[in-house]
């Protein structure tokens, strides 16, 4: 998706600026965070508080308890035969589904932050990934 198009999808008004293409985006109203590679739509951000709930085979990944969430992706990934990666951060995740699975704090407690993401920036997040979304935490 182009930025545009995002904007669109998330009845922004930015959809309707010419020429809109940001490398990255925060739409705090919606609690999502995008970021773009080459004018297209390469990883998704969910706000551990206040975003949209991701679940993935009937599961809720968005404002969990990291361990539990961290437990369940390791037996999907194994039970289903799909890549376990961790990030420098020691951030589980899996370029087959295009997911990683950050944190976020809330006050005194962390919570996960999914990303959806392209295989190629989930293997190379440290280059990928702005700095912006490595000090949101």
């Amino acid at each position: 998706m182009s930025p545009a198009e995002v904007a669109a999808a998330l009845n922004d008004p930015r959809s309707q600026i010419d020429g809109f293409s940001p490398g990255q985006e925060n739409f705090s109203d919606v609690g999502v965070s995008v970021y773009y590679a080459s004018g297209k739509l390469a990883c998704v951000a969910v706000d551990a508080r206040v975003g949209p709930q991701i679940v993935l085979a009937g599961v809720a990944l968005t404002g969990r308890v990291p361990s539990e969430t961290e437990a369940w992706l390791c037996g999907y990934v194994e039970e289903h035969g799909l890549d376990l990666r961790y990030t420098h951060e020691a951030t589980p995740g899996s370029a087959e589904l295009g997911l990683l699975l950050r944190v976020q704090r809330a006050g005194d407690i962390l919570l996960t932050r999914p990303l959806v993401l392209l295989s190629e920036w989930l293997e190379n997040s440290w280059d990928c990934l702005p700095s912006s979304e490595w000090m949101s935490h």
